[in-house]
């Protein structure tokens, strides 16, 4: 699932007002925790930023030379 700026803005907006239920673009969500929620709104950050892992493998090639 792609994060958007509104999942951030909801996840934060949650957080502020003490919610443990968040609705992400079509489907909601009820986090056990506030720490759960914050591990959640570094995700989003990440990836929104583009930070976070490599979606997938990474190859290099050497041409020798200096």
């Amino acid at each position: 699932m792609a994060f958007t700026q509104a999942d951030l803005d909801a996840i934060n907006n949650a957080i502020a007002t003490g919610a443990k239920k968040v609705r992400f673009q079509t489907h909601e969500v009820e986090y056990p925790s506030v720490n759960e929620m914050l591990k959640v709104r570094q995700l989003i950050k990440d990836e929104l930023e583009g930070t976070g892992e490599p979606d997938g493998a990474m190859f290099a090639e050497y041409r020798g030379g200096y």
